[in-house]
């Protein structure tokens, strides 16, 4: 005859073990981190902005119907910009692991602690130094944050890290407007190395803002950098990928 009490009971257990592989799931399994950098996400997250600060102005958002031609060109190209200081504006990588009895994720860390300009000319860059503070990248998870101190990018001995770009041509048709690609060269310092680099990324002038989006592979072993450890990670890539959204506006 059977056990009602243990029916119930076996009831429970299988309730108990499917929330904690929901939890598992919910957790640590699935990539709640942010999306790989975009132009297109880059320019949403543009418009809604402008949107926004424009509704409360009680003015046409640029780009409307009401808007001028000047307010979407913001007075072309030529002269000095500076990052802006946004959470819009960001650096950060994207790193592939393996948690242990759980499965592959992906690490995502960003900090909007960027600053630096250049000055066009013409349609040419200045060189430029853009340096990002490494102390402040945040990831979907702290505990790896904390680690990072005296680890891989060991942002507690290397707090900062530099990209000094070379003069660059800039297309006319950023200045048109159109969302262009564009070859970012120059150095890279990061971990206490420096090394040349070649990033690929696209260009667009919209609203007065200059956005540059970019992503570039990044081998651990080319700065020295040795993959973190930890009981709850079983193994990393030994690379990573460094991407930017910066957003610039005339200084």
């Amino acid at each position: 005859m059977l056990n009602p009490f243990r029916i119930v009971g076996g009831l429970a257990t299988l309730a108990l073990l499917a929330v904690a592989a929901f939890a598992g799931w919910f957790f640590f399994l699935r990539d709640d981190g942010p999306a790989a950098v975009s132009t297109d996400a880059a320019l949403e997250a543009l418009e809604r902005r402008t949107a926004t600060a424009a509704a409360g102005a009680g003015t046409p958002a640029p780009g409307s119907s009401s808007s001028t031609p000047a307010a979407t060109s913001g007075g072309g190209i030529e002269g000095a910009w500076t990052v802006e200081q946004s959470a819009d504006s960001f650096v950060g990588y994207r790193v592939q692991e393996e948690l242990v009895n759980i499965g592959g994720t992906t690490a995502v860390g960003r900090t909007s602690k960027v600053t630096g300009g250049f000055t066009v000319t013409g349609n040419r860059t200045s060189e430029a130094t853009i340096t990002v503070d490494m102390t402040t990248l945040k990831s979907q998870e702290s505990l790896r944050d904390g680690q990072l101190r005296n680890q891989g990018i060991e942002y507690g001995r290397f707090p900062t890290s530099t990209f000094t770009l070379n003069p660059t041509e800039i297309p006319e048709s950023v200045e048109a407007g159109q969302t262009t690609p564009i070859t970012l060269t120059g150095k890279l310092t990061l971990h206490g190395v420096t090394r040349d680099i070649e990033m690929p990324a696209e260009v667009t002038l919209r609203d007065g803002v200059l956005v540059v989006v970019g992503q570039v592979e990044i081998r651990f072993a080319d700065y020295n950098i040795s993959k973190p450890s930890s009981v709850r990670v079983a193994s990393i890539e030994d690379h990573g990928v460094m991407e930017i959204q910066l957003l610039f506006k005339k200084a």
